[in-house]
């Protein structure tokens, strides 16, 4: 049996010893593929190594003399500049001020319908900071600011230190997963990008799936795979008596009895009809959550958290080529996502939003790239978004000015990352006093919503 154990490792379910949900025959489950009243999902794609937002944003009016306009961005961008008849304008929520990477149409025509929305300069915060607290260094910020791995983990678990182990998705699911979910046959968190602090709670775990490959393993020798898989389940569930091996051998056995829920569900109802793009990694994770929301009320969830991720934004070097080809893969598998969550009659019941460690330098380094940054500028996409706006506050582009952390245009985010996860969890339905143990540091905000859904 040729099992890659890699593959399996990465995306075997993370469910803690004794949290497997009993199971139950699926049967005709095409008539049960309509939710119960209330569903809501929360689907996040994380663009890992540091999306440049200010190539994916990008201030559009060429007579503007406050500094957004196009003109400062041009001068201090210099060989990463977008040329200005490139740029795909937004409609009137942008006032015509802000424009699009060339290769994002799709997240123009959702801008523009109304059913996305950016929330412009966000990042890790612990409390609202000025340049120059921020620079007289006696103010408190996130600890490895400029870190990919610290500002992965402190957007992922919105906590002061990258060292806390459990993700606010996981503490989201904490609290509601008895109330939510009490029947359900899987975790009320799926990850379809492997493991992720973001995942994780204090007392849930979540269900990781291989896209397109729900039970979990490669087998290529024919019909001897369902006897060898059948012998490697009933393996882990021998009780060994080693304190060591038990837990670890129970996390696999309910790994098989996840996926197998999982691949038994999907096989059994109609494949969706929206086409997502071919030979793009983000579409088969995209088009794999799609198929399991499809069957979301077979499995007893009416709230689910996904997680995606699309890797390779940590350009250095070779900036613009780099970037163009990862937007050209977002753009149109977050667009066939929303067309399917139409089809499922689900638009107003999904919102999807993107993260990343932070943004990138505005000033360009020497090998035509950018360097680490801070703040930057972030997607929501759904029916219930209140689309078509720019939320936040644009950074004034001058490199030392108000919003630079330094010389080479860090922004300093002027919107926490904690308002921009807590909005929306208020909108998953987190009650409002609950929300202060999920986010530790949004008591220090005077705004704990951001309006954007």
């Amino acid at each position: 049996m040729s099992f890659n154990r890699r593959s399996f490792i990465r995306y075997a379910s993370l469910a803690a010893a004794g949290n497997a949900a009993g199971l139950r025959p699926f049967g005709m489950l095409n008539g049960l593929a309509q939710s119960a009243p209330g569903y809501k999902a929360l689907v996040c794609i994380f663009l890992y190594g540091g999306n440049d937002s200010n190539n994916t944003l990008i201030p559009f009016d060429t007579t503007a003399n406050n500094g957004n306009g196009y003109t400062p961005y041009s001068n201090i961008r210099g060989p990463l500049a977008l040329a200005a008849n490139t740029l795909l304008p937004l409609g009137a929520g942008a006032n015509g001020n802000y424009g699009l990477h060339p290769n994002l149409p799709n997240t123009q025509s959702l801008f523009n319908s109304g059913n996305l929305a950016f929330v412009t300069n966000v990042g890790t915060l612990l409390q609202p900071l000025t340049t120059a607290q921020y620079q007289s260094g006696t103010y408190a910020t996130p600890s490895n600011l400029f870190s990919h791995l610290d500002q992965q983990s402190e957007w992922q678990n919105a906590a002061p230190s990258a060292v806390t182990t459990s993700g606010w998705a996981g503490r989201i699911a904490d609290s509601m997963s008895a109330s939510y979910n009490p029947g359900a046959q899987i975790p009320l968190i799926t990850s379809v990008y492997g493991d992720s602090v973001f995942c994780n709670g204090a007392s849930s775990s979540p269900v990781a799936v291989d896209p397109g490959n729900l039970q979990g393993g490669a087998c290529s020798e024919g019909a001897a795979c369902a006897t060898r898989l059948a012998a490697a389940q009933q393996i882990v569930t021998f009780n060994s008596g080693l304190a060591l091996v038990q837990p670890d051998n129970t996390i696999t056995a309910n790994a098989y009895q996840y996926m197998s829920t999982l691949a038994s569900a999907v096989q059994s109802v109609a494949p969706l009809v929206t086409v997502f793009p071919a030979n793009n990694s983000l579409a088969a994770q995209l088009q794999q959550i799609a198929q399991i929301i499809q069957v979301r009320q077979a499995l007893g969830v009416t709230r689910q958290i996904f997680f995606a991720g699309l890797d390779g934004f940590d350009t250095h070097t070779g900036q613009l080529a780099i970037q163009s080809s990862l937007l050209s893969q977002l753009d149109p598998a977050m667009s066939a996502f929303y067309q399917a969550t139409q089809e499922l009659g689900l638009a107003n019941q999904i919102t999807t939003f993107t993260m990343s460690d932070f943004s990138r330098a505005m000033q360009p380094n020497a090998n035509t790239g950018s360097d680490h940054a801070w703040g930057g500028h972030h997607m929501v996409m759904g029916g219930a978004v209140n689309g078509g706006q720019i939320y936040g506050t644009y950074p004034t582009l001058a490199l030392g000015g108000p919003n630079d952390s330094g010389s080479n245009g860090r922004w300093l985010p002027t919107l926490a990352s904690t308002q921009y996860a807590a909005t929306l969890a208020s909108w998953f339905g987190v009650p409002a006093a609950s929300l202060g143990s999920i986010f530790p540091s949004l008591s220090n905000f005077s705004t704990t919503n951001l309006g954007f859904v």
